[in-house]
């Protein structure tokens, strides 16, 4: 008899995808990294602090605004949010937030700071 794993169901995980946002996995991040494109932290600045991926501003979700935002990525440039990876939801609402004011070109990191790391990817 299996047992019952609360990790085995999507239940407590962020959603896959996101209306209105491209979602990446880690290779695509890393190309948009490459090519500079801005990644927002959308955690805490303690978790932020704690390490982040290189170079990305920090937003938390619960707090940021428009304007925030528009400091970062204009409408039309490509930004991506990131957080702590599948059961964090904090990039997916931030990804709604951001395509809800009209930004049309994000991209949702949903492996986001584990997945970078896992794969050796420049951290601070």
């Amino acid at each position: 008899m299996l047992a019952f794993s609360p990790f085995a169901t999507s239940a407590g995980s962020s959603p896959e995808t996101i209306d209105g946002a491209v979602t990446v996995d880690t290779a695509a991040a890393k190309a948009l990294f490459d090519d500079n494109v801005p990644f927002v932290d959308v955690r805490s600045a303690k978790a932020y602090g704690k390490g982040h991926i290189a170079k990305a501003h920090n937003l938390d979700v619960k707090s940021f605004k428009k304007n925030d935002l528009a400091s970062v990525a204009g409408k039309d440039a490509p930004v991506v949010f990131y957080c702590d990876g599948v059961f964090c939801k904090r990039a997916a609402g931030a990804s709604k937030k951001a395509v809800g004011w009209g930004w049309s070109n994000v991209k949702y990191y949903r492996e986001g700071f584990p997945g970078w790391k896992g794969a050796g990817h420049p951290v601070e």
